[in-house]
């Protein structure tokens, strides 16, 4: 059943990057904001007539804490009428038309296997709110690998929470990767690094959960296929 819509309120937002915010939103019809990490709600903003042009999806940042705030976490997109609208418009204060949860990219049933999370930009969004999850309620797992590509070092979204992360869950590794910049860490792609990986474990049972822009996510199957895997192991969610 779609869930029904309703007005959230805008409590807080952070500039996160150059071209990136993090939205706290209070669901004040609902005391308890209940959902899967992984799941997304859906903004109806005022940029069209037509009901479905309106109409955008964000992954939900935060994990599910008993409350009814929200954090989504949002770029700046220069010719994109929804964020322009949501970056030049909305102020803390401000509200918007929401519904959800929604969404099956949720994490896998069977835990104990391998989890390679794959994103790139705002893609780490519903990771984010999967590993909190995992570490707060001492979820039992496999090793984890969260391979997170992007341009600079400015835009790496939540890195000192993930370094923090990765020292305090056993079994967690945080794979930052760069493509625009030279660092001490990983340079590149994000595909290098779940081959290598991949190999160094033998190639043992996993699962591979894909977020982010469309030609990632295609060369990614694509690849997690010729090394072996099967299409069930893959998971994806879709931005833009």
């Amino acid at each position: 059943m779609i869930p029904p819509w309703q007005t959230g309120i805008v409590k807080q937002i952070e500039q996160a990057t150059h071209n990136t915010r993090r939205y706290w939103i209070e669901l004040p019809e609902t005391d308890v904001f209940d959902f899967k990490p992984g799941q997304f709600v859906t903004l109806d903003l005022p940029i069209h007539e037509q009901r479905n042009k309106r109409w955008r999806s964000y992954s939900i940042a935060s994990m599910p804490d008993g409350s009814n705030v929200i954090e989504l976490v949002i770029s700046y997109i220069e010719d994109g009428v929804a964020t322009n609208y949501i970056f030049k418009e909305i102020t803390v204060g401000s509200t918007f038309t929401l519904r959800g949860p929604q969404g099956v990219f949720v994490m896998p049933s069977d835990m104990q296997k391998d989890l390679f999370l794959i994103c790139t930009g705002t893609g780490i969004a519903p990771f984010r709110s999967m590993l909190h999850y995992i570490n707060t309620h001492s979820i039992p797992h496999g090793q984890i690998h969260l391979i997170f590509g992007t341009r600079t070092q400015q835009d790496l979204l939540y890195a000192d929470e993930m370094r923090e992360l990765e020292k305090m869950m056993p079994g967690f590794e945080y794979n930052p990767t760069l493509s625009r910049e030279e660092w001490d860490g990983y340079m590149g792609y994000v595909h290098a690094i779940y081959e290598e990986l991949t190999a160094t474990y033998k190639y043992r049972p996993a699962h591979f959960m894909l977020c982010g822009w469309r030609a990632m996510i295609d060369e990614a199957r694509d690849r997690i296929i010729k090394l072996g895997y099967d299409k069930k192991d893959i998971h994806l969610e879709l931005y833009g």
